[in-house]
């Protein structure tokens, strides 16, 4: 699990009172999807060991089957940027599942309006729903997403699946390359939370275990922060044999989300081309 989500981590430094946006419905609405046309979206439940998630499901239109994606949202969970993100990669020639992994306490949209975590109200209103993220929960239900991806007729199952995080979704992305290793050969995080601790659960501990190839894209203020983790990464990966890119991008924390007052459309669209690229490599 990601615990050192703050502000300094949500902010560029330049812009650090500044509220971390929730993507408004007028930037929904700026983003209407140029993917909907060729793509079948479906609001859908998954069930878990621990209940039912809510979570939205993305696939090309047409008949045929095609590698499967599960997405990790960052720490406002599924909102309009990620089904944006979903029907996008769903149009590039993939199965997409975003769930919501606060569905133990809220359904999707789980906060109204902007959100400062600054603002200890704010912050109030996470704390109990990130403690029923366990190591242990995680693990149960990206076994679920996983199976419920794997259950869909468009699923090719013969191929492999994907998996991408984003902030505290990254812990989350190499959770489910573990649980789920027979299945999972490409995992890519962007802008993640912690993916090196002391913690004995430590994320990068699982990549021996782990059959996936992986790509890393680190903010350049998370690597001020952690200057040593991207070193320890390319170790891990070097000493498990595991194919990886280690790379710090020139973009604050946030830089792959629209609508956060960080979102570098620039590095997103390098971050967007990486991922497509590690898919098509290692899904096939």
């Amino acid at each position: 699990m990601c615990d050192d989500i703050h502000e300094g981590l949500i902010h560029d430094p330049t812009v650090s009172r500044r509220t971390f946006g929730l993507m408004s419905v007028a930037a929904a609405g700026a983003a209407t999807s140029a993917y909907a046309a060729d793509v079948v979206e479906k609001d859908v439940e998954v069930k878990t060991a621990d209940g039912v998630a809510d979570a939205a499901l993305y696939y090309p239109a047409g008949k045929g089957s095609w590698p499967a994606v599960l997405i990790w949202c960052d720490f406002l969970s599924l909102r309009p940027v990620f089904r944006e993100m979903g029907r996008r990669l769903a149009s590039a020639g993939y199965v997409v599942l975003v769930p919501n992994f606060y569905y133990r306490s809220r359904k999707a949209p789980v906060f109204d309006g902007a959100f400062d975590f600054a603002n200890t109200e704010h912050r109030a209103k996470i704390a109990p729903m990130r403690a029923a993220l366990t190591h242990e929960a995680v693990q149960r239900d990206a076994a679920a997403y996983v199976e419920f991806l794997d259950a869909q007729p468009q699923t090719d199952r013969k191929k492999g699946i994907g998996v991408q995080g984003y902030c505290m979704g990254g812990p989350l992305t190499f959770a489910t390359a573990l649980v789920k290793a027979d299945r999972v050969r490409a995992a890519a995080t962007f802008h993640s939370g912690a993916l090196v601790t002391a913690d004995p659960q430590s994320p990068h501990l699982g990549i021996p275990r782990t059959q996936a190839a992986y790509l890393i894209a680190t903010a350049e203020n998370d690597d001020k922060q952690r200057p040593q983790e991207k070193d320890q990464l390319k170790a891990a990966f070097v000493e498990a044999k595991r194919p990886a890119i280690v790379e710090v991008y020139p973009a604050s924390h946030g830089w792959c989300v629209k609508g956060s007052p960080v979102y570098n459309e620039a590095a997103a669209e390098k971050a967007w081309a990486e991922l497509l690229k590690l898919y098509k490599s290692n899904l096939g």
